[in-house]
């Protein structure tokens, strides 16, 4: 139908597969926990139970190839510990708990799920930044359209991730990232990357390494959306991705009046994803709601196609203003948001030096 068609072409990054260098008792450690939840049943969790995932939790952490399966596991606790006891609900998402569970069970089996990387150079050419945050942990998952000497364009998505704490919230997020300058000088000067031999995943994932890239000539990501992204070649999605919440598809959208969640684009609707935009970012309902271009991604939620946009044309007091999710990559832009910052002081920085005291002891 047309739900697995798009699957087939959509889809985001591998949660995480082990390899033959990752140890398989942290691999065996989870499928303990996740075998404990199945012969409990989900009536049965308490606090107890859900604990018992912490220590296999922070071991994943600390194996990078892994930090994708600790992330699921850990929203999976997350969850059943705000939950907690299970026993007292009245209605429990099971479909969704279940799907969690079976995920993380599969990624917990040693092997090479999103198959082996080829080493790729060229040009990457972004088009906008999903940002996904949840209290111990915020990801940038980056869409661009990648282009190489002699080949074919082709779409390509790249994922950082940085530990953290639920204090640090909004713009502080990107704070965590100062190890990626490449990536978020790129993000935040809308500029063009050169990698050389980066590690490219059958599926279309980049496995990001800053020290193998270089920020290059400017490139608006609008013209890029509208001159490559009807030709980029698209990835196939690997067999584990293939369900329809994985869709992510880059498109560009002009022309459109909006109402409120809905966007009407000559008379077809199409639903706005709202909830989605970050409060790391610029973008807002607003901003979205006075735009007539928009570099979005389609998903398939809940039994019906959305738009989550990533980067909006608009015009503000009767100026033309583009924004972008990734514009503050480098720090906040807008002077309010600056000084509310600095009035609350450096999250980020407090938090480091008071790891660092606690270390030196």
């Amino acid at each position: 139908d047309a739900t697995t068609g798009a699957a087939s072409v959509g889809g985001g990054p591998g949660a995480g597969a082990a390899s033959g260098g990752v140890p398989e008792n942290l691999l065996a450690g989870c499928r303990v926990w996740l075998r404990e939840l199945a012969i409990t049943g989900w009536r049965g969790v308490d606090d107890d139970l859900v604990s018992g995932a912490d220590q296999a939790i922070e071991a994943l952490l600390g194996v990078p190839e892994l930090r994708g399966l600790a992330v699921l596991l850990d929203g999976l606790a997350t969850e059943l510990r705000a939950s907690s006891p299970v026993a007292t609900m009245d209605r429990l998402p099971l479909r969704r708990w279940a799907d969690l569970w079976t995920r993380g069970l599969l990624l917990a089996q040693s092997g090479p799920w999103h198959g082996v990387p080829e080493p790729v150079s060229g040009r990457l050419l972004i088009l906008g930044a999903d940002v996904h945050e949840h209290a111990t942990v915020v990801r940038v998952q980056v869409h661009g359209v990648l282009e190489e000497a002699g080949g074919q364009a082709r779409l390509v998505r790249t994922s950082v991730a940085a530990a953290k704490v639920d204090t640090i919230v909004g713009p502080s997020v990107w704070r965590l990232f100062g190890g990626r300058p490449v990536l978020m000088g790129a993000l935040a000067g809308h500029l063009s990357v050169e990698i050389d031999g980066m590690p490219l995943l059958p599926g279309g994932d980049l496995l990001w390494h800053d020290d193998r890239a270089r920020t290059g000539a400017e490139a608006d990501p609008f013209t890029t959306a509208r001159v490559r992204l009807a030709g980029a070649l698209a990835p196939a999605t690997p067999p584990l991705d293939r369900h329809p919440v994985r869709i992510a598809e880059p498109v560009l959208v002009e022309g459109y009046t909006v109402d409120g969640h809905t966007l009407d684009l000559g008379g077809n609707k199409l639903a706005l994803d709202l909830d989605r935009l970050p409060a790391s970012c610029p973008l807002t309902p607003e901003l979205v709601a006075a735009s007539s271009a928009c570099v979005g991604l389609v998903r398939r939620d809940g039994g019906r196609w959305l738009l989550q946009p990533l980067a909006v044309q608009a015009t503000v007091k009767k100026k033309p203003v583009t924004v972008h999710n990734g514009d503050w990559a480098n720090g906040p832009t807008d002077p309010k948001v600056v000084k509310a910052e600095a009035k609350a002081g450096d999250v980020v920085a407090v938090l480091r030096e008071r790891a660092g005291r606690l270390l030196r002891k």
